[in-house]
């Protein structure tokens, strides 16, 4: 997200392109071909600027259908340094459907919902969505939220959702802190 968002969208457009025959007509291609590229530039933009370090989302389809799931990563500053354990404590606390988790070694939260439709913002069907946080090792002050969402087949407790959101929690498992170098 932070630099070469825009190549990335044009790659990933390509490739949900190329699975198209190639005799498909262009006229009635390219107009879908620009609106997905649009529409994936502007959630880049969005999340890019709520914090957003990647944006993981499927763009091919899986047995022709196509999946309605993501996951953004984005970076959190607390601006003052705390013990991780007593923020987690402090957001549990207020929240009866937010548990502790430790990931990796860092401790954090999770967090699982459904949310209904907003049609004024262009979100038509429920979603269920599952938040990670999680503290940064050696780094009081940085959390690091993982916000998983899909539509399922249309109902965010559909079997599909229910799926998706399984993989999800499958890869969250597998997670590990790495440092690049700096």
């Amino acid at each position: 997200m932070r630099s070469g968002a825009e190549k990335a969208v044009r790659a990933a457009v390509k490739e949900a392109f190329a699975v198209l025959p190639r005799d498909a007509p262009p006229d009635r291609v390219g107009p879908h071909r620009l609106e997905l590229e649009r529409r994936l530039m502007k959630m880049a933009r969005e999340a890019r600027g709520h914090g957003g370090i990647d944006l993981c989302l499927p763009v091919i389809p899986v047995y022709g259908a196509p999946l309605a799931a993501s996951f953004i990563v984005s970076e959190l500053f607390g601006g003052q340094s705390a013990d991780p354990a007593d923020i987690v404590a402090l957001l549990i606390a207020e929240d009866d459907t937010t548990q502790p988790v430790t990931i990796d070694g860092a401790e954090g939260l999770r967090v699982e919902r459904t949310c209904g439709p907003v049609p004024g913002k262009g979100v038509d069907s429920g979603s269920r969505r599952v938040d990670y946080v999680l503290a940064v090792p050696g780094s009081p002050d940085r959390w690091l939220a993982i916000a998983f969402s899909t539509l399922g087949a249309g109902n965010p407790d559909d079997q599909i959702a229910v799926l998706l959101t399984s993989l999800f929690e499958a890869m969250m498992s597998t997670f590990r802190w790495g440092w690049a170098d700096r």
